[in-house]
């Protein structure tokens, strides 16, 4: 992974050495001579007038699977654009560990499916690749330094040598020690991809190729809350449950892991199609000529190749703690009876899926509309620790949609039903109507998704992180209806949640089903508002509600708020600096189950916590953008004297650190 990596890197910077390369200003300027130029410019002593627009560049992207092109984001007012995890996202105090959304959305996925979903938010997946078009070659390098040294790396490059092809490479690195025992992080994640067109526009192919790499170690939370407000202790000494050593020598690049989860997978997808149609030409002019051609009909063929290993090890084990929380007895190590055995958990998984699929379209003029009809065979291969089995899954999937060629109404359906196999029975269905009414009042939209899907995994008696469990569950249904509405005055949605037979963790590794319907409501609104010619007030708003009895924990109220100071000053400074507040209503925090590495209800801790503010300073100049930012000045407390002691809790027995300082860059280059 490093080897290809560094040799990536190696290549961006020769291609930036090229693009710098004086040699070729050089030549330029005799070219320059050579037409017409000034005396001194003849003489080779004169100045190259620079061209503003040398550095100009069209850029857009799209995901895969969906049609809108989206610009790159300039917008420095939201620190989140920079950090490597969303705002709403609850997680484990330390960079890289373990989280979930405060605002409910439940995994809506037909088919098989693991069940690791504690760490989603930091990876590459196919569902959030990205393909680019781009007029030059795109650089954007990354980089955050946080107290404790903690770390953060992004690496962006796309370019075109030819307006058909694109190709590029994505690459993060979290680095981050943490502050208390066992509780360093590391996930690595790179993405290469690539585009092309056939010069006469039937043939099209891309491809992705990345992987993720999720290092987290466990320490199970405090054992004594009260010695969190204990002076004769600092948070690396405080003891823990999972009591593995506290990783002095922490490298961000070769991390050790004694007591923790590590998650690893690959992926490789290529999509080839070829269309049918009506071709045309138009002539540029006496040498070039370009080719015009209309879809009618195209035929699809999607291969990808899955990788995946979950593992929880332990090697420092404390009997105790594993006898009460899981009901397993670690064994005295036979050579060292002073000590006990290592713990290793394991789930491997292997899965190529083969999916042909066609397309047809009735406008020919507008590629925008389609109704594609297709089938998936999905061979997979599970390996756990009594052994391995082999599955399969025939799917077939179909969808229609329609966006205008006045781009006013955006119509799309889809679904997919898995005829046989592991999953047979398990379907999806989902549409959405979207209707642009002008520029004042912007965008409204609808959506309604239904979803019967299997069991996770991690619930089938199978799966080595089942320990004793029946696993008869039934499938889990889940109905989703949304409204939104998003014009420059406001943004507003609505959503509606309706769970039966959601299967959850009672505690630490027990699991249950529950039959009755689960509804919740949400509602979210999000505004600008401008205080004056240069305060700025960012605000958004979540309200959800749900049965109390439900095992679905969410608070009522969720906000965030900035408040900044924002502008564009000496020409070419822009500037946004300010306050920012976090706050969500007490509610029963979700417990953690370390072995698992997933988010389970409680009914018994109510936790309160203060507002989470944060104040910041982004600048941008030209294509340099800095930000440095201060986080939990709501710990501050002089209780004991004056510290940042006062903590947040991410979870029962888990905190939020104190005093956070953050400073990171960011550098686009246009070669």
């Amino acid at each position: 992974m490093y080897k290809i990596f560094f040799s990536l890197l190696l290549l961006l910077n020769v291609q930036f050495l090229f693009a710098q390369n004086p040699l070729q200003n050089m030549t330029n300027r005799g070219r320059m001579a050579g037409g017409g130029g000034t005396k001194s410019d003849s003489l080779g002593l004169g100045f190259e007038h620079r061209d503003d627009l040398k550095d100009s560049i069209t850029i857009s992207y799209r995901y895969l699977d969906s049609i809108r092109s989206i610009k790159m984001d300039t917008n420095i007012n939201d620190f989140y654009k920079f950090f490597t995890l969303p705002s709403n996202e609850q997680y484990l105090g330390n960079n890289g560990t373990a989280g979930y959304s405060l605002l409910f959305s439940p995994f809506a996925k037909a088919g098989w499916d693991a069940g690791f979903h504690g760490f989603d938010a930091y990876l590459y997946t196919l569902e959030n690749s990205r393909f680019f078009k781009t007029t030059k070659p795109y650089t954007r390098i990354g980089y955050q330094l946080a107290t404790n040294k903690e770390q953060t790396i992004n690496i962006l490059h796309t370019q075109s040598p030819k307006p058909n092809i694109n190709f590029g490479l994505e690459f993060k690195l979290i680095g981050a020690p943490g502050y208390m025992t066992a509780q360093n992080a590391n996930n690595k994640s790179y993405r290469i991809f690539s585009s092309y067109q056939g010069k006469r526009k039937r043939y099209a192919a891309s491809f992705i190729l990345m992987g993720n790499s999720v290092k987290s170690s466990e320490n199970g939370g405090v054992k004594n809350d009260s010695n969190l407000s204990d002076k004769t202790y600092l948070l690396y000494s405080i003891p823990t449950n999972l009591s593995g050593p506290p990783n002095p020598d922490f490298r961000p690049f070769n991390p050790t892991v004694h007591t923790g989860n590590i998650y690893k997978d690959f992926t490789f997808f290529l999509r080839q199609s070829y269309d049918l149609g009506k071709k045309d030409s138009v002539a540029i002019n006496d040498s070039t000529t370009e080719y015009l051609f209309y879809s009618k009909l195209r035929f699809q063929y999607s291969f990808s190749y899955h990788n995946y290993i979950y593992e929880y090890v332990d090697n420092v084990t404390d009997s105790i703690t594993y006898q009460n929380w899981y009901d397993t007895t670690i064994l005295r190590n036979h050579y060292s009876p002073s000590l006990y055995d290592s713990l290793k958990i394991m789930d491997k998984w292997k899965i190529i899926s083969n999916d042909f699929s066609i397309l047809q379209f009735p406008d020919t003029k507008n590629a925008s509309q389609y109704l594609l009809a297709g089938a998936r065979l999905e061979n997979i291969r599970g390996t756990f620790s009594s052994g391995s089995k082999i599955y399969y899954n025939i799917v077939l999937h179909g969808e229609y949609r329609n966006k205008t060629r006045n781009r006013l109404w955006d119509i799309l359906a889809n679904g997919e039903f898995y005829l046989t196999g592991l999953n047979a029975g398990d379907y999806s269905a989902t549409a959405s109507l979207a209707r642009f009414l002008n520029k004042k009042w912007g965008n409204v939209s609808l959506y309604f998704s239904n979803v019967n899907r299997s069991p996770s995994f991690i619930y089938n008696p199978l799966s080595s992180f089942n320990l004793g469990n029946a696993g008869d569950f039934n499938k889990e249904n889940i109905t989703t209806l949304k409204a939104s509405a998003d014009n420059p005055f406001i943004s507003l949605s609505a959503a509606n949640y309706l769970i039966t037979n959601y299967i959850y963790y009672t505690n630490y590794y027990q699991t249950a089903q529950y039959s009755k319907l689960i509804n919740l409501l949400q509602l979210s609104a999000s505004k600008r508002i401008r205080l004056s010619k240069k305060w700025n007030w960012y605000m958004e708003a979540t309200l959800q509600q749900t049965d109390a009895a439900a095992p679905v924990k969410v608070p009522f109220f969720f906000t965030r708020n900035r408040f900044a100071y924002e502008g564009l000053f000496f020409k070419n400074l822009n500037l946004s600096t300010g306050i920012e507040l976090r706050y969500y209503t007490p509610y029963k925090q979700y417990n953690y189950t370390p072995v698992m590495g997933k988010f389970f209800p409680q009914d018994s801790v109510n936790i309160h916590n203060r507002p989470d503010i944060s104040a910041f300073i982004h600048f941008r100049i030209r294509s340099f953008t800095s930000y440095i930012r201060v986080d939990n000045l709501n710990t501050l407390s002089f209780e004991n004297g004056f510290g940042f002691t006062h903590y947040n809790f991410a979870a029962p027995h888990y905190i939020y650190p104190g005093f956070t300082f953050r400073f990171g860059i960011q550098w686009a280059f246009v070669n």
